[in-house]
Formats: C-alpha cells, structure tokens, sequence
C-alpha cells in the first residue's frame, strides 16, 4: 500500500467507526432506556430501526450523489448532519420529560447523516487504489474499523451509561466532529473523482442497465449481506434483553459480552481481508464457509437456552460473519466498472441496513413464541445466504463481465 495513501485510508476508516458507534453502541443500554423512558421492547428496538430504516431508501441518493458530484463533498455535511440528530436525541433526553418520540426523531436525523456517509467508503477505496490486492486489503481494514466499532461500541455505550443513560446519546455528537475533521485535513480524493456527470435520467436508467446485466451475481449479494445484518444485530439485541431480564446483568457487564462476538467477528475480518487478494474463487468458498459456519452455530443454539453455551456459540458465529464481509465487499468493488460503484455500493450498503433494521424488531416479536423458533428461523435464513452463494456467485463469469 502506498504510504502517503495511510492517513487518507485512516480517514476513510474513521466513517464507519463512527456511524458504527452511533449505532451499536446504544444496544447495550436499550434495557435501560426501556425502564427510564417507560416503554417496551419492541419500542426499544424502533431507537436502532428507525436510524437504519431511513438510511435505506436515502443510501442510493447518496450513491449518485457521491458519483457525480464527488466521494468528499457528500461526506462531510452527512457527518454533519449525523452529528446534528445525536445532539438532539442528548438533548432531548436530558430537557424533555417524556422525550422518546423526540429521541425518534433525532435518530431519524441521525440516519439521514449516516446514509450519506456510509455507502461511499467502499467506492472511495476503490477509487484510491488500483491494483485489486490493495483494494482487498484495504477494505479489508475498513471493514475491521467498522467491525471493531461493533466491538468497542458496547463496552463504551455501557462505560458512559454508568454515568447516565442518556450519555451515550451525547457521545454521538463528539464522534461524528472527530471524524469530520479527519476527513476535512487527511483525506485526499483523486483528482479524477468528479468525472462522472450523469442526470438522473441517465443515472436511473444505467442502475437499470447495471442490474440487468449483473444482476445474478449482484442481487446475492445484495440479500447475504443483509442476512448477515440481520443475524448479528437481531442477535445483539436478545443478548442485551436477556442478559439484563433473566441474569439481571449490570449494563457494564451486558457490555463486555456483547463484545465478545463482535471481537472474533472484527479479528476474522481484519485477517481475511489481508489474505484473501484478488482471489475472487477463494472469495466465493470464505463466505460460503462463514455462512455456513453462522448457520451451524444457530442451528445448534436453538435447542440450549443457556448463556454460556449462547455466547460460545455467537463466539463462532461471529467469525462466520467476519470472514464473510470483506469478502462481499470485494466482490462489490472489484466486479464493477468505477463509474458504477458509487451507486452499487450504496445499494448493497442499503441491503445492510435493511438487515440492520429489521434484526430487532423481528427477534423482539418471534421471541415471544419461543427461544427455539427464533433461532431455528435464523438458522434457515442463513442457510438461504449458503445456498445463493453456490448456485449464484460465479466468479470467472462475474470477472469477466466487468
């Protein structure tokens, strides 16, 4: 990797983690909220689905935005934006009595920052880099940032709520200001980022081109991606719920085992992104190997209710997962021109969310049928992410097409 290209890689890196934190880091404290705001789980999930339902459909506007107008300048206002709702969800919570529907809002806002900001990390790295190995191995650090923001981000969130519960919200804020000073002086895009033009008439009609042609492989990934999300983050929320209802957990302790999925999931991340090259055939039998792998470990879990077999079991899930991401990331970045990964990466960034928001609010209602249905079902929807992989990513075929 080129070394003047460091800073600007540890800039783009500090976008995920931060959206990340903003994100994760309240799961731990969503019992808390449920007490002090007077509401219920499913309610406590809408404060993670909301931030991620929004990003959703603002994701692929970010993308052509991103193309046309340039990677940096769609960047900057969406940290800020994002820094904008984590400041009002603090600030409610603190002034207003019964502030839950302000705290909504807030991460309503929130969301629309962060669906600026992060679909355009994966395309930035492929604009930066041009031989694919470097490519890989730079998302391949992207993507641990963004996982070991997963793994600090319970430990945190609990750390502050031992202040008071509503500090985490306020920490938000002071993150997204850390990273958009990172990227305001380090990061350097290429010269040639503003080259792409397209109307929107012109840029609907080549989203339709680029599915058409590529759809087969592209929409795979699209949906394991989101399984992917789903699994981790519907997962994350029973841990906290169960650990805080049935162990009576303190949010400091429900913090430190929240983390330990998310560290074996960050730690695999970190090493298949620095092996996997250009590889794309190894790529293929690494994410059906992870899927695989997080299928088993669910399958298995659903017949024991207890913690430690729980957490072992999410332990080697979680590495699943990891090896999993960079993987789909690089074959985003790599089978696709760079004219066009603006916009498939904030597609595939927006099947992300899609598993990001509905996680929660999914496992807090198939919970109340039984702990077995609810894993079982997670296990058959991770076997549909094995199966799409073996019939439909073809990677000489996928390469070609580029």
């Amino acid at each position: 990797m080129e070394e003047k290209k460091t800073l600007d890689l540890m800039s783009i890196a500090s976008i995920p983690l931060v959206i990340t934190l903003g994100n994760s880091m309240l799961i731990p404290v969503l019992p808390v909220m449920e007490k002090r705001l007077d509401i219920s789980s499913f309610q406590s999930s809408l404060i993670i689905t909301i931030y991620s339902l929004i990003a959703i459909f603002l994701i692929p506007i970010a993308g052509y935005l991103s193309d046309r107008y340039g990677r940096k300048k769609v960047i900057i206002p969406s940290l800020i934006i994002a820094g904008a709702g984590g400041l009002m969800c603090g600030l409610s919570a603190i002034f207003i009595d019964r502030s839950y529907y302000f705290i909504l809002i807030g991460r309503l806002i929130q969301g629309i920052g962060a669906a600026g900001a992060f679909p355009v990390v994966l395309p930035l790295v492929g604009d930066m880099f041009r031989r694919k190995e470097e490519v890989s191995s730079s998302l391949g650090i992207v993507e641990t940032a963004n996982t070991a923001g997963k793994v600090l981000s319970p430990i945190i969130g609990a750390a502050l709520a031992l202040w008071t519960w509503y500090i985490p919200l306020l920490a938000i804020p002071v993150l997204c200001v850390i990273s958009l000073i990172l990227v305001l002086f380090f990061l350097k895009v290429p010269k040639d980022d503003n080259e792409n033009q397209q109307p929107i008439g012109e840029f609907l009609g080549s989203v339709k081109n680029i599915l058409s042609e590529k759809g087969r492989w592209i929409y795979p990934v699209f949906i394991i991606g989101g399984i992917l999300m789903y699994a981790l983050f519907g997962i994350l929320f029973y841990l906290s719920n169960l650990l805080e209802e049935t162990y009576h957990a303190s949010t400091m302790i429900t913090g430190l085992i929240l983390a330990i999925p998310l560290l074996a999931l960050s730690a695999s991340s970190f090493i298949t992104g620095r092996k996997i090259g250009e590889n794309t055939l190894l790529m293929k039998w690494i994410t059906f190997i992870g899927c695989l792998m997080l299928a088993l470990v669910v399958f298995l879990v659903s017949f024991t209710e207890n913690i430690y077999w729980l957490v072992a079991g999410m332990f080697f899930g979680g590495i699943g997962i990891g090896i999993s991401l960079p993987c789909l990331d690089a074959f985003i970045t790599s089978g696709v021109k760079k004219n066009e990964r603006g916009t498939v990466s904030s597609l595939y960034s927006s099947m992300r969310f899609v598993g990001v928001a509905l996680g929660p609010p999914l496992f807090s209602i198939i919970i109340k049928s039984s702990h077995q249905l609810l894993f079982l079902s997670t296990a058959g929807v991770s076997a549909v992410a094995c199966i799409l992989i073996l019939l439909f990513i073809k990677p000489q075929k996928q390469v070609q097409s580029v």
